[in-house]
Protein backbone atom coordinates (compact mmCIF):
# COMPACT_ATOMS: atom_id res chain seq x y z
CA UNK A 1 0.00 0.00 0.00
CA UNK A 2 1.60 3.41 -1.26
CA UNK A 3 0.46 6.37 0.51
CA UNK A 4 1.50 9.89 -1.24
CA UNK A 5 1.25 12.90 0.59
CA UNK A 6 -0.17 16.28 -1.47
CA UNK A 7 -0.60 19.57 -0.21
CA UNK A 8 -3.97 21.57 -1.55
CA UNK A 9 -5.89 24.35 0.12
CA UNK A 10 -8.80 23.23 1.06
CA UNK A 11 -11.42 24.60 3.59
CA UNK A 12 -14.91 23.29 2.86
CA UNK A 13 -14.80 19.11 2.23
CA UNK A 14 -16.60 17.53 4.55
CA UNK A 15 -17.46 13.34 4.42
CA UNK A 16 -17.01 10.87 7.20
CA UNK A 17 -15.86 13.58 9.51
CA UNK A 18 -13.35 12.30 11.86
CA UNK A 19 -12.85 15.03 15.09
CA UNK A 20 -9.43 13.51 16.40
CA UNK A 21 -7.51 14.89 13.51
CA UNK A 22 -10.28 17.27 12.10
CA UNK A 23 -10.05 14.81 8.84
CA UNK A 24 -12.14 12.95 6.06
CA UNK A 25 -11.74 9.45 5.15
CA UNK A 26 -13.16 8.20 1.78
CA UNK A 27 -12.23 4.81 1.16
CA UNK A 28 -12.89 3.18 -2.38
CA UNK A 29 -13.04 -0.79 -3.33
CA UNK A 30 -12.54 -1.63 -6.85
CA UNK A 31 -11.61 -5.75 -7.84
CA UNK A 32 -9.54 -5.80 -10.65
CA UNK A 33 -6.09 -7.11 -11.17
CA UNK A 34 -4.06 -4.27 -9.11
CA UNK A 35 -0.22 -4.12 -7.97
CA UNK A 36 0.20 -3.71 -4.33
CA UNK A 37 3.38 -3.49 -2.48
CA UNK A 38 4.81 -6.57 -0.16
CA UNK A 39 8.07 -6.47 1.75
CA UNK A 40 10.18 -7.86 -0.87
CA UNK A 41 8.45 -6.13 -4.29
CA UNK A 42 5.67 -6.23 -6.39
CA UNK A 43 2.71 -8.58 -6.73
CA UNK A 44 -0.77 -9.13 -8.25
CA UNK A 45 -4.21 -8.85 -6.13
CA UNK A 46 -7.50 -8.96 -7.11
CA UNK A 47 -8.90 -6.46 -5.11
CA UNK A 48 -7.78 -3.58 -3.79
CA UNK A 49 -8.86 -1.12 -1.35
CA UNK A 50 -8.30 2.37 -1.65
CA UNK A 51 -8.54 5.41 1.23
CA UNK A 52 -8.13 9.32 0.70
CA UNK A 53 -7.87 10.86 4.16
CA UNK A 54 -7.94 14.82 3.39
CA UNK A 55 -7.55 16.95 6.52
CA UNK A 56 -8.76 20.49 7.27
CA UNK A 57 -5.93 22.44 6.78
CA UNK A 58 -4.95 21.21 3.25
CA UNK A 59 -3.10 17.89 3.02
CA UNK A 60 -4.53 15.00 1.27
CA UNK A 61 -2.64 11.41 1.90
CA UNK A 62 -3.69 8.66 -0.60
CA UNK A 63 -3.20 4.98 0.05
CA UNK A 64 -2.93 2.73 -2.54
CA UNK A 65 -3.21 4.88 -5.22
CA UNK A 66 -0.76 4.74 -7.76
CA UNK A 67 1.08 8.94 -9.33
CA UNK A 68 -0.92 8.29 -12.75
CA UNK A 69 -3.84 7.82 -11.38
CA UNK A 70 -4.08 10.28 -8.43
CA UNK A 71 -5.46 13.29 -10.76
CA UNK A 72 -9.28 11.66 -10.59
CA UNK A 73 -9.21 11.77 -6.60
CA UNK A 74 -7.40 15.16 -6.10
CA UNK A 75 -10.05 16.59 -8.53
CA UNK A 76 -12.61 15.54 -5.81
CA UNK A 77 -10.98 17.40 -3.16
CA UNK A 78 -10.92 20.51 -5.36
CA UNK A 79 -14.10 21.01 -6.07
CA UNK A 80 -14.87 21.45 -2.26
CA UNK A 81 -11.70 23.57 -2.07
CA UNK A 82 -10.83 26.99 -1.92
CA UNK A 83 -7.68 29.17 -2.53
CA UNK A 84 -5.94 26.37 -3.89
CA UNK A 85 -1.70 26.70 -3.93
CA UNK A 86 -0.11 27.54 -7.29
CA UNK A 87 2.22 24.36 -6.70
CA UNK A 88 1.57 21.36 -5.56
CA UNK A 89 3.81 19.45 -3.26
CA UNK A 90 3.86 15.52 -2.08
CA UNK A 91 6.29 13.18 -0.80
CA UNK A 92 5.74 9.72 -0.81
CA UNK A 93 5.88 6.49 2.03
CA UNK A 94 5.23 2.39 1.48
CA UNK A 95 3.06 0.85 3.99
CA UNK A 96 3.36 -2.25 3.87
CA UNK A 97 0.43 -4.94 5.32
CA UNK A 98 2.19 -8.22 6.66
CA UNK A 99 0.45 -11.01 9.08
CA UNK A 100 2.86 -13.59 9.58
CA UNK A 101 5.23 -10.52 10.63
CA UNK A 102 6.62 -11.49 14.05
CA UNK A 103 6.46 -8.43 15.69
CA UNK A 104 3.41 -5.52 15.50
CA UNK A 105 5.92 -3.32 13.25
CA UNK A 106 8.95 -3.12 11.65
CA UNK A 107 10.36 -0.05 9.95
CA UNK A 108 12.57 1.03 7.41
CA UNK A 109 13.75 3.26 5.04
CA UNK A 110 10.83 5.43 3.34
CA UNK A 111 8.76 2.58 4.40
CA UNK A 112 6.86 0.84 7.36
CA UNK A 113 5.93 -2.80 7.93
CA UNK A 114 2.40 -4.12 9.67
CA UNK A 115 1.33 -7.10 11.45
CA UNK A 116 -1.95 -5.83 10.84
CA UNK A 117 -3.45 -1.85 8.85
CA UNK A 118 -7.06 -1.30 9.98
CA UNK A 119 -8.90 2.28 9.49
CA UNK A 120 -7.03 3.62 12.96
CA UNK A 121 -3.88 2.71 11.48
CA UNK A 122 -4.76 4.72 8.29
CA UNK A 123 -5.84 7.39 10.36
CA UNK A 124 -2.67 7.67 12.70
CA UNK A 125 -0.38 7.61 9.37
CA UNK A 126 -2.22 9.68 7.71
CA UNK A 127 -2.22 12.00 10.44
CA UNK A 128 1.94 12.24 10.60
CA UNK A 129 1.88 12.25 6.40
CA UNK A 130 -0.91 15.30 6.39
CA UNK A 131 1.62 17.08 9.09
CA UNK A 132 4.66 16.35 7.26
CA UNK A 133 3.66 17.87 3.59
CA UNK A 134 1.91 20.94 5.53
CA UNK A 135 4.91 21.70 7.57
CA UNK A 136 7.55 21.69 4.75
CA UNK A 137 5.08 24.31 3.64
CA UNK A 138 4.97 26.62 6.57
CA UNK A 139 8.74 26.28 6.50
CA UNK A 140 9.29 27.47 3.08
CA UNK A 141 7.23 30.58 3.46
CA UNK A 142 9.23 31.39 6.92
CA UNK A 143 12.28 30.61 5.12
CA UNK A 144 11.24 33.16 2.22
CA UNK A 145 10.36 35.68 5.16
CA UNK A 146 14.10 35.10 6.97
CA UNK A 147 15.62 35.83 3.18
CA UNK A 148 13.31 39.28 3.27
CA UNK A 149 15.02 40.30 6.77
CA UNK A 150 18.62 39.20 5.30
CA UNK A 151 17.93 41.58 2.46
CA UNK A 152 16.73 44.31 4.29
CA UNK A 153 19.62 43.71 6.69
CA UNK A 154 22.20 43.60 3.83
CA UNK A 155 20.43 47.16 2.53
CA UNK A 156 21.00 48.60 5.38
CA UNK A 157 24.54 47.41 5.93
CA UNK A 158 25.60 49.07 2.84
CA UNK A 159 23.14 52.37 2.82
CA UNK A 160 22.55 53.06 6.36
CA UNK A 161 19.06 53.92 5.63
CA UNK A 162 15.86 51.67 6.35
CA UNK A 163 12.85 52.50 3.68
CA UNK A 164 10.45 49.77 4.26
CA UNK A 165 6.51 51.42 4.75
CA UNK A 166 4.72 50.90 8.05
CA UNK A 167 2.20 48.73 5.93
CA UNK A 168 4.41 46.07 4.44
CA UNK A 169 6.29 45.64 8.31
CA UNK A 170 2.88 45.41 9.97
CA UNK A 171 2.26 42.91 6.67
CA UNK A 172 5.01 40.82 7.75
CA UNK A 173 3.85 40.78 11.46
CA UNK A 174 0.35 39.43 10.52
CA UNK A 175 2.37 36.42 8.17
CA UNK A 176 4.61 35.72 11.00
CA UNK A 177 1.79 35.22 14.12
CA UNK A 178 -0.07 32.94 11.36
CA UNK A 179 2.29 31.26 10.35
CA UNK A 180 2.93 29.84 13.86
CA UNK A 181 -0.41 29.99 14.97
CA UNK A 182 -1.35 27.69 11.77
CA UNK A 183 1.51 25.40 12.69
CA UNK A 184 -0.03 24.79 16.04
CA UNK A 185 -3.39 24.80 16.23
CA UNK A 186 -4.16 23.52 12.56
CA UNK A 187 -1.83 20.69 12.39
CA UNK A 188 -2.20 20.05 15.69
CA UNK A 189 1.24 18.79 16.28
CA UNK A 190 1.11 18.69 20.06
CA UNK A 191 -2.38 17.12 20.46
CA UNK A 192 -2.91 13.90 22.03
CA UNK A 193 -4.24 11.33 19.75
CA UNK A 194 -6.83 9.46 21.46
CA UNK A 195 -6.43 6.46 19.22
CA UNK A 196 -2.49 6.43 20.35
CA UNK A 197 -4.02 6.87 24.06
CA UNK A 198 -5.66 3.97 24.32
CA UNK A 199 -3.73 1.23 21.84
CA UNK A 200 0.08 1.14 22.87
CA UNK A 201 0.18 -0.64 19.22
CA UNK A 202 -0.67 2.54 18.07
CA UNK A 203 1.57 4.76 19.35
CA UNK A 204 4.02 3.08 18.84
CA UNK A 205 3.38 3.35 14.66
CA UNK A 206 2.85 7.17 16.21
CA UNK A 207 6.10 7.80 17.64
CA UNK A 208 7.94 5.87 15.14
CA UNK A 209 6.31 8.08 12.07
CA UNK A 210 7.03 11.10 13.99
CA UNK A 211 10.47 10.26 14.31
CA UNK A 212 10.87 9.45 10.91
CA UNK A 213 10.13 12.60 10.00
CA UNK A 214 11.48 14.56 12.45
CA UNK A 215 8.14 16.21 13.30
CA UNK A 216 10.10 17.65 16.30
CA UNK A 217 12.90 18.75 15.33
CA UNK A 218 11.46 20.22 12.51
CA UNK A 219 9.28 22.63 14.58
CA UNK A 220 11.99 23.62 16.72
CA UNK A 221 14.13 25.06 13.39
CA UNK A 222 10.79 26.78 12.40
CA UNK A 223 10.53 28.22 15.65
CA UNK A 224 14.42 29.27 15.57
CA UNK A 225 13.83 30.93 12.67
CA UNK A 226 10.29 32.58 13.42
CA UNK A 227 11.82 34.00 16.71
CA UNK A 228 14.67 35.98 14.24
CA UNK A 229 11.68 36.88 12.02
CA UNK A 230 10.31 38.38 15.54
CA UNK A 231 13.87 39.72 16.14
CA UNK A 232 14.08 41.65 13.49
CA UNK A 233 10.10 42.97 13.38
CA UNK A 234 10.76 44.40 16.65
CA UNK A 235 13.70 45.81 15.70
CA UNK A 236 12.45 47.82 12.59
CA UNK A 237 9.40 48.70 14.57
CA UNK A 238 11.85 50.61 16.76
CA UNK A 239 13.56 52.08 13.87
CA UNK A 240 9.91 53.31 12.29
CA UNK A 241 8.79 54.43 15.88
CA UNK A 242 12.41 56.58 16.12
CA UNK A 243 11.29 58.38 12.78
CA UNK A 244 7.82 58.99 13.60
CA UNK A 245 9.55 60.82 16.69
CA UNK A 246 11.39 62.47 14.61
CA UNK A 247 8.84 63.53 12.47
CA UNK A 248 7.18 64.86 15.79
CA UNK A 249 10.40 66.54 16.77
CA UNK A 250 10.73 68.09 13.28
CA UNK A 251 7.12 69.15 13.22
CA UNK A 252 6.49 71.30 16.97
CA UNK A 253 10.45 72.59 16.43
CA UNK A 254 8.62 74.13 12.49
CA UNK A 255 5.44 75.27 14.16
CA UNK A 256 7.82 77.07 17.57
CA UNK A 257 9.67 78.83 14.56
CA UNK A 258 6.95 79.80 12.61
CA UNK A 259 4.97 81.27 16.20
CA UNK A 260 8.25 82.92 16.83
CA UNK A 261 8.41 84.57 13.80
CA UNK A 262 5.13 85.44 13.68
CA UNK A 263 5.49 86.95 17.22
CA UNK A 264 8.35 89.03 16.28
CA UNK A 265 6.39 90.13 13.14
CA UNK A 266 3.88 91.21 15.34
CA UNK A 267 6.35 92.95 17.79
CA UNK A 268 7.86 95.17 14.69
CA UNK A 269 4.48 95.91 13.05
CA UNK A 270 3.32 97.44 16.62
CA UNK A 271 6.99 99.25 17.36
CA UNK A 272 6.51 101.05 13.62
CA UNK A 273 3.14 102.61 14.26
CA UNK A 274 3.45 106.54 15.32
CA UNK A 275 0.61 107.28 18.11
CA UNK A 276 -1.01 110.36 16.48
Amino acid sequence: MLPSATLISLQKLRKKILREFEACILDYYQCYEAQCIDDIGVKENGHCYRYMVVFQYGSAVLFNIADHEAEPFLDLIRKHASGLLPEMRKDDYAVVEKPLLDTWMKGGLDYIVLKSLDIDGIRIIGSVLGQSIALDHYIRQVDDMVEEFTDINRDMEKTGTFTMKRKKLFQLVGKTNSSLADVIIKLGLFDRSEIAWKNANYAQILEYLREEYELTQRFGNLDFKLKFVEHNIHFLQEVLQNRRSDLLEWGVIILLTIENIISMYEIIKDSNIVPS
